[in-house]
């Protein structure tokens, strides 16, 4: 399946990446549009590249540097907040720990995975919208939320996948299967026995 599915979209780098530069354009995204988290992540991170730079903005500039960004004064307030609790607690560095990073503000399980997998390259799976929709819609889980999602994936995806998996299905979510009328006639994956759950219209 992930086989098919890497066929439509390439291969995704799973090198580990700066695990600071990965957290904060993490946090950015949450409720953004890729496009827009990509700008605003760079723009920051531009002026901001370590947690000490990051500290030493003023909320303000934070929030005028990730602009457009969704909830752009609450990420600016927990970018900084963030900034100061890896200079106080963990000498500016990014915690390589599911718990370190679940107690930092606006740290979720889902940021938490992404950071672990792409920053560290420690095995985790980041469950967002296109994991738990696709998966669902495969027919591989039945789940009602991305927590439950992670759950049921950890006990049955291979393990040599979960760095990789959310890479795969984002691509996959927004050039095939996606989440108004999906490109089925077009998917390679259908063959191979997609249960096609909660599919109405496609194309």
């Amino acid at each position: 399946m992930l086989g098919a599915i890497r066929r439509h979209v390439g291969r995704v780098d799973t090198s580990p990446r700066d695990p600071f530069a990965t957290l904060v354009a993490t946090l950015i995204s949450l409720r953004t549009k890729d496009q827009v988290t990509e700008g605003a992540a760079t723009r920051l991170l531009a002026r901001a590249p370590s947690a000490e730079a990051l500290a030493r903005l003023p909320e303000r500039t934070i929030d005028a540097l990730i602009y457009p960004a969704g909830f752009h004064r609450t990420k600016a307030r927990n970018l900084r907040r963030v900034a100061r609790l890896l200079l106080d607690q963990h000498g500016g560095e990014v915690p390589r720990t599911k718990e370190g990073l679940l107690a930092l503000p606006g740290v979720g399980l889902k940021t938490t995975n992404l950071v672990l997998a792409l920053g560290f390259g420690i095995p985790a799976i980041c469950v967002d919208t296109h994991v738990h929709r696709i998966f669902n819609r495969l027919g591989y889980v039945r789940t009602a939320h991305p927590d439950e999602t992670e759950l049921a994936l950890r006990q049955q995806l291979p393990r040599r996948f979960w760095i990789e998996v959310n890479g795969l299905l984002v691509r996959f979510g927004q050039s095939v299967c996606t989440p108004l009328s999906p490109r089925c006639s077009r998917c390679r994956v259908a063959a191979l026995g997609c249960a096609q759950v909660g599919v109405g219209r496609r194309r």
